[in-house]
């Protein structure tokens, strides 16, 4: 299978590789490659961190504002009549997928890291990547061990932010 491998480098130097998968979820990774080509991620957070569940981040910035007017993408997944190889990469420990709203094509830079067993979303979510050695599954179960409060109407923000320093192609 195909792979566009990336690294995410969070503030602290702490890394987090990743293989995308352009065969089973095309527009998203496209969307986020060429995200990565404009550093449209540099200084952004992970804004919302749910225990057993996943990591989410891409979007906003230190002050919890969205960054960026993007176009949103289609959103890839089966109950959006989206067919083509996505019940190959299930939403579990480690994979990466595209954070919408209610509305199936609302996605545009947010991505959430699975940390539990979130297979209830398959069909749901485009998956896209996932992460693809243990020492970044180590940093993923950091993260989602943070301590997180309620900010700006927000929940489950983590106290101290986790600040994406950059996402590279490698």
């Amino acid at each position: 299978m195909k792979k566009i491998k990336v690294k995410i480098v969070l503030e602290g130097n702490r890394e987090i590789n990743v293989d995308l998968f352009p065969q089973l979820a095309p527009i998203s990774v496209e969307n986020f490659v060429n995200l990565i080509k404009i550093n449209f991620f540099d200084g952004l957070i992970f804004h919302r961190v749910i225990k057993n569940f996943m990591i989410q981040g891409g979007g906003m910035d230190l002050n919890l504002v969205e960054k960026g007017n993007l176009s949103p993408i289609k959103g890839e997944f089966l109950i959006n009549g989206w067919n083509k190889n996505t019940s190959k990469l299930s939403h579990e420990p480690g994979v990466l997928s595209m954070a919408r709203t209610n509305i199936f094509d609302s996605a545009t830079s947010q991505f959430f890291i699975v940390t539990g067993d979130a297979k209830f979303l398959d069909g749901q979510y485009a998956a896209f990547g996932k992460v693809n050695d243990q020492e970044s599954m180590k940093v993923i179960l950091e993260i989602e061990n943070v301590e997180t409060e309620t900010k700006n109407f927000f929940d489950d923000v983590p106290k101290k932010p986790i600040i994406i320093k950059t996402i590279n192609l490698i």
